[in-house]
């Protein structure tokens, strides 16, 4: 199309049409591809990058590479979120090889190398050694353009999602100590992380509660982490570790947590050990009014709760008394279907706000 004319052309290359790239529907991108879209398009204007591999593809083979992920770093100095959607991490060995500029990683349905997450002196020559061979067009691509890539400068990621990732292990949970500006964690259906590994890598008593405490990177303690996600789907032929049960020996600073799916119920036998916590939120899986009554009964710090997409057991005599109360106030809430639950988690948490969520409830006909 930047062949009609000249104006075409201008506007095809127009750094602003090109912040945000999605290529995940896009099933038929290979590595020659990401390298002419590099060379001829991206630049100083992309700041969000979504990309497919090639794990479920006849094709298979090697995507992303190191020499196309220093040119990426070099010409695109503004990308801050990156995206990867079946791609097969296990040929670059290490973290350290995507752009230091990265703010937001998200991995979904990848494959991970052992150590991937590491920052330690192997790690930093895999990163920084040559490798002969690497890719297409790679040793003048990545040559001599923007911020350096040194071993003194680190990952700079703040939020990290991890999804159905089948390899990703306690070890490579406990190795993001060494991430020192992650905040937020998201776990969802990943089947090998334990509640041991969820329990080793929790900061103890109040060296990470507070803002700016410090962090037990060589005790593997993520004390920077200020908001986590624990969700297992429950998916056919999947099973669940429980990992949200590791967190019954607390978790000092952390604020934010989000439980999904089988981990809701173990979790929430766990939540009154954390102190700091003032947002949880809890979405799809079935609930009972007594059980999130007793698991709130300690968190008189909470700030808001959150049902998304809950179904809530209800019992018929006490639904129908609270519809009337409802109904004597001047009608029931929108979007709230339990409004006895409601009442009561108003009393016992008076400062708290309360969201329902596509939530419904299943009364027994009995």
């Amino acid at each position: 199309m930047r062949g009609v004319c000249k104006r075409w052309r201008r506007l095809v290359k127009d750094q602003r049409l090109w912040r945000a790239v999605d290529l995940t529907e896009w099933k038929g991108v290979t590595s020659r591809m990401l390298w002419v879209l590099l060379r001829q398009y991206l630049g100083c204007g992309l700041r969000c990058l979504r990309l497919r591999g090639l794990l479920l593809s006849a094709r298979a083979g090697a995507f992303l590479s190191k020499s196309w992920l220093q040119a990426l770093a070099s010409r695109c100095p503004r990308l801050r979120r990156l995206s990867l959607l079946h791609a097969d991490l296990r040929g670059l060995r290490s973290c350290l090889l995507l752009p230091r500029t990265l703010q937001v990683l998200e991995l979904r349905g990848c494959e991970l190398p052992a150590g991937f997450f590491s920052q330690n002196s192997s790690s930093l020559a895999a990163a920084d050694g040559p490798k002969a061979g690497d890719g297409v067009g790679g040793a003048s691509a990545g040559a001599g353009k923007g911020p350096a890539q040194g071993p003194g400068v680190g990952i700079a990621i703040e939020t990290l999602v991890v999804e159905n990732v089948p390899s990703f292990t306690d070890q490579h949970l406990q190795s993001l100590a060494s991430w020192q500006q992650l905040s937020r964690l998201e776990l969802r259906d990943v089947i090998r992380v334990t509640a041991a590994g969820l329990r080793g890598s929790a900061p103890r008593g109040g060296a990470g509660g507070g803002a700016g405490g410090g962090r037990d990177a060589a005790g593997g303690a993520l004390s920077g982490l200020r908001a986590l996600e624990l969700g297992n789907s429950g998916r056919p032929g999947s099973y669940t570790q429980m990992a949200s049960l590791g967190l019954g020996e607390g978790w000092a600073g952390l604020e934010e947590l989000t439980l999904g799916g089988r981990e809701v119920g173990p979790g929430l036998l766990c939540v009154s050990r954390l102190r700091d916590l003032q947002r949880l939120r809890l979405r799809s899986c079935p609930l009972s009014e007594v059980q999130v009554l007793r698991s709130c009964r300690g968190l008189r710090g909470l700030r808001t709760l959150e049902f998304c997409e809950v179904t809530f057991q209800g019992h018929p005599r006490r639904q129908e008394e609270g519809e009337g109360a409802e109904a004597e106030e001047g009608g029931e809430e929108e979007g709230n279907p339990m409004p006895t639950l409601r009442r009561s988690l108003a009393a016992l948490l008076p400062r708290c706000t309360l969201v329902f969520t596509h939530c419904s409830v299943t009364v027994p006909t009995d």
